[in-house]
């Protein structure tokens, strides 16, 4: 049943949700813009928008295990403060150094807010209001997507870039006077749960936080990302390439150990036994890794490829979210039809069927051609809903956090490694069209064919996964 309150914590949440993903989306159409003023080369722009994500999916375990001992209203709070405070300095940086460091302390915000708002999602709401959670949710989520490039591209053409992020403000503002009034303040943590259910008392760092964990999980991160992106730049088999990839892989090895072996791990590692959560959070990741990088490269392509404007092609993205819209109230028809594990697999199919669709296109093509290609993704990512919900449903009383955590990171780096992945073939096969003499826009329209190529096979990839991963029995 729904209780008093419950309505106005979903407020909360959806402005957190918000929030955090029009950040996301927002950025893409005005790259072409923030190049020209910064004078950024393609690294530089790629890190503009890789900085984000890359501090997102870092912290995100040290969000979720934030909400899990600290309290999942303060985390929340300290978290839309953080970002509210880093989308000014971002709005105000006349650098590419200042705008790239400054969108890191967004993602900093971001990996606390996330998992709190998902741990209040499953733990604070009554059982009706829970069901309604989850669509409000997606929908904040939606709506984002949905303006994001739309407002990106009327500001960034009308305004200048920097009253993107400036748009943050005033949002945050809102949140956070909804979270103070809506949230519960009372409540006891995850780590008070369980020391009452007699586990080992949570003292400040007991059970707390695991520093090492965090500053591997972000050598690990950032070395991978750096690699991809520097790669096309400096060869991928040179030193410093090569000493970064050593770097990142180690610094995995090192964290899979420490969490192993710890007494008080960030992350419990027996989480991955189960099949629908390991296979969930691998199905999603998939998704991210082919869906994130080709929005970031679409938005370039139409813009230098196609000749459209900030506003038109932030435009041009709106089919993605409102055949995402229209499809969502479908999923839970294709569910009792079909299951959880072929409605998902089917959906990432569509999702993989439309990048093949995209990669057709060519020099002046216009809406009605890029049309079927968006239809696909976006009617095909809403029907892959149940994969979330079903790894989230994994959690237990004690661990929302870090299980909500875990999925975010996994979202997140995705779309950080999906910038990284589908940018190196893009860069690569750019490069080498113009060795062959290829004039540069046919050089980029080449790398970014290969680039779709890659993404839906990756996504493909993921729809086996989650199909095996999410049917029924053991």
């Amino acid at each position: 049943m729904s209780r008093p309150g419950d309505y106005a914590l979903l407020v909360a949440l959806a402005f957190a949700a918000f929030m955090t993903c029009l950040d996301n989306t927002v950025v893409n159409v005005a790259l072409p813009r923030i190049q020209q003023d910064l004078q950024l080369d393609l690294p530089g722009l790629e890190w503009v928008a890789a900085a984000y994500p890359l501090t997102f999916a870092a912290l995100l375990l040290t969000g979720g295990r934030s909400a899990d001992v600290w309290g999942r209203r303060p985390t929340l709070l300290t978290g839309l403060g953080l970002f509210t405070a880093a989308s000014l300095l971002c709005s105000l940086a006349d650098s590419g150094t200042a705008l790239i460091s400054c969108r890191g302390l967004q993602g900093v915000g971001a990996a606390l807010l996330i998992p709190a708002s998902l741990a209040v999602l499953t733990r604070d709401l009554g059982a009706r209001a829970r069901a309604a959670g989850v669509a409000t949710w997606m929908g904040a989520l939606a709506a984002a997507l949905a303006l994001g490039p739309v407002i990106g591209g009327l500001v960034s053409q009308h305004w200048g870039w920097s009253w993107i992020f400036a748009i943050n403000v005033p949002f945050g503002v809102l949140a956070m006077a909804a979270v103070a009034g809506a949230v519960p303040g009372g409540g006891v943590s995850g780590a008070q749960e369980a020391e009452r259910a007699g586990g080992r008392p949570a003292g400040f760092w007991n059970g707390r936080f695991d520093p090492a964990g965090v500053a591997l999980s972000s050598v690990a991160a950032g070395g991978c990302a750096y690699g991809l992106i520097e790669g096309p730049r400096h060869g991928f088999v040179s030193p410093g390439i090569m000493w970064a990839f050593a770097g990142s892989l180690c610094a995995l090895g090192l964290f899979l150990v420490r969490q192993w072996t710890a007494c008080t791990p960030m992350v419990d590692l027996s989480l991955f036994r189960d099949r629908v959560f390991s296979g969930g959070v691998a199905a999603q990741v998939l998704w991210g890794l082919g869906i994130n990088g080709v929005f970031f490269f679409t938005a370039l392509f139409l813009q230098r490829g196609l000749g459209f404007t900030p506003t038109e092609a932030g435009l041009t993205f709106s089919p993605v979210a409102l055949f995402l819209i229209l499809a969502t109230p479908l999923t839970a028809v294709l569910v009792r039809r079909f299951g959880a594990h072929r409605t998902s697999a089917g959906g990432l199919l569509a999702v993989a069927a439309g990048l093949l669709l995209l990669a057709q296109v060519g020099e002046g093509a216009n809406l009605v051609d890029l049309l079927p290609g968006l239809i696909a993704i976006g009617a095909g990512s809403a029907v892959t809903v149940p994969l979330t919900a079903k790894t989230l449903d994994t959690a237990s009383g004690t661990s929302s956090g870090i299980v909500s955590g875990v999925v975010s990171a996994a979202r997140e780096f995705s779309g950080l490694l999906g910038i990284a992945v589908v940018g190196a073939v893009v860069g690569r096969h750019q490069a080498e069209a113009v060795r062959r003499g290829l004039d540069p826009a046919a050089a980029f329209l080449e790398g970014y064919r290969a680039g779709l190529l890659v993404a839906a096979v990756l996504v493909a990839v993921g729809a086996v996964v989650a199909g095996l991963a999410l049917r029924p029995g053991p």
